[in-house]
């Protein structure tokens, strides 16, 4: 990530920051991610689907708020 998209995953209204997690299983609306310390958690995926195993979400609060693409 650049500079400007670390800017970009604070909330806007909390400021919490955002959590890079990785897609391992998609089911319907939601998915089952995992973050870079092993967690894993399911997560709203309305607001940025399409989604596919493997994709790299930004995730704030268990939604999914910005889709980062597949992993290069």
């Amino acid at each position: 990530m650049s500079a400007a998209d670390l800017d970009r995953a604070h909330c806007i209204t909390c400021a919490d920051e955002g959590t890079v997690v990785a897609v391992l299983e998609v089911d319907g609306a939601s998915a089952l991610c995992v973050d870079g310390r092993a967690v894993s958690q399911s997560v709203a995926i309305e607001l940025v689907a399409p989604v596919c195993v493997g994709d790299e979400l930004l995730v704030h609060a268990g939604v999914a708020i910005r889709h980062l693409g597949a992993p290069s």
